[in-house]
């Protein structure tokens, strides 16, 4: 099918300038000749929506393949009902590269893995194990200087504890050797004596200590714990976690991946240089988990619709801070328009108010809506890292095909 002209009206602002809410340590080009080459790979059930699901992937990649260093898009659409889904793939696995990309890709999700681990430390607390308003001293004592910092604030970013991935040391360590383990000693060391922040501030060092609680509280690792609480009795046989390297079964799944990112002068030694095998030890519970398109729509729909959670910690999933100002928001609006919970993130804009999470590493960017007035997912999945993100146009693009079809209510002003 030849792509589709892109409508104006189709490549919006809505998701475009999202903060990449992402585990980072977080203009129109030609086509890569790869990603021209080789067709679209679909699963789905109707033909005429399958096809113009597609076209939104090829105009994206026609549209920012050079200038992104992409060369592969994912996305799964779980519609309405949450009893259809539609799963949709575009491009190659390398850029320049003649290998179709699959369906069932897998790809590093990075942030998105921040509600993974906010659910566990919420089942603790509905066990009886511990409460998200115990402190870091409670648990951790080897940090005094965090004595007095809530759990509920280590997950919604308000912790003032510095992230490490911002720290020019852990920067060149990381170029340095890609392929080495991060303890998460260590990557809590690179922000002790750190000064702290102030108000709402992203923090992968929170997610970290969080992941030392969840091992001091059961007496188990991480790892098994994400098994046995979330991924087995969830059914989600495509997504996976490891605290450092990928066996080679998993990771020839993935497609390369590509870091452009200039913002940081420390990881140029990576510069254009496909990152999908080395370790995610630098990510950790913060950002490590792989998975498909189609099993992150599972994991979101049975998250924000209550199936892993009793009701009071699922409030407590669900309950914001604004990203302006630090405090306790009901919900977001076109007044504060972006909002932080446990792991989850809100916003308000011309699609109205939904669930979002844009997370990244350093050679991928994973995006998820969940729209809670119509039920629709929308996960979006791309091989690469680079300065100028339209991941969020890309969504919005795929939103206006589906109201397009009849199947969400149009944007407004559309």
């Amino acid at each position: 099918m030849t792509a589709r002209r892109v409508h104006p009206r189709r490549i919006r602002t809505a998701l475009a300038c999202v903060p990449v809410a992402a585990v980072s340590l977080v203009m129109t080009g030609l086509v890569a000749p790869g990603a021209a080459a080789a067709p679209a790979v679909v699963t789905g059930t109707d033909p005429a929506l399958v096809a113009d699901l597609r076209a939104d992937l090829e105009e994206y990649l026609q549209a920012r393949g050079t200038a992104e260093h992409v060369s592969a898009a994912g996305l799964t659409v779980s519609l309405p009902g949450g009893e259809t889904s539609v799963d949709v793939s575009a491009g190659t696995t390398e850029f320049d590269g003649s290998v179709p990309v699959e369906p069932d890709a897998l790809w590093q999700i990075g942030s998105n893995t921040k509600a993974f681990t906010s659910v566990l430390l919420l089942q603790l607390e509905a066990d009886g194990l511990l409460s998200i308003d115990d402190t870091v001293g409670q648990w951790l004592p080897q940090y005094p200087q965090w004595d007095d910092v809530p759990i509920r604030r280590l997950l919604n970013m308000t912790s003032g504890i510095p992230t490490y991935d911002d720290q020019p040391a852990f920067l060149t360590d990381y170029a340095a050797d890609p392929l080495t383990e991060f303890s998460v000693e260590r990557l809590v060391d690179y922000v002790v004596g750190v000064p702290a922040t102030a108000g709402y501030s992203y923090s992968n060092t929170g997610y970290v200590l969080a992941e030392m609680i969840v091992e001091e509280a059961t007496g188990n690792s991480y790892e098994d714990q994400l098994s046995a609480r979330l991924l087995e009795p969830l059914g989600l046989e495509d997504t996976y976690y490891r605290p450092h390297l990928y066996p080679r079964w998993i990771a020839d799944r993935l497609p390369a991946a590509y870091y452009l990112q200039t913002t940081d002068p420390e990881m140029s030694p990576l510069s254009g240089q496909d990152v999908s095998r080395y370790s995610v030890s630098w990510a950790r519970a913060a950002g490590g988990i792989l998975s498909t398109t189609a099993d992150m729509t599972r994991w979101e729909r049975a998250l924000y619709e209550g199936e892993l959670l009793p009701p009071q910690q699922q409030a407590s999933l669900l309950s914001l801070v604004s990203t302006e100002t630090g405090e306790p928001i009901e919900q977001t609006s076109p007044a504060d328009p972006r909002g932080f919970g446990l792991g989850v993130a809100q916003m308000t804009d011309e699609l109205g108010t939904f669930w979002f999470y844009e997370g990244a590493t350093f050679g991928f960017r994973a995006l998820h809506a969940y729209f809670p007035d119509s039920g629709l997912i929308i996960a979006v999945n791309l091989n690469s890292r680079p300065d100028d993100d339209r991941i969020g146009a890309l969504t919005t693009s795929v939103y206006g095909t589906l109201a397009e079809h009849g199947l969400v209510p149009p944007v407004a002003g559309g």
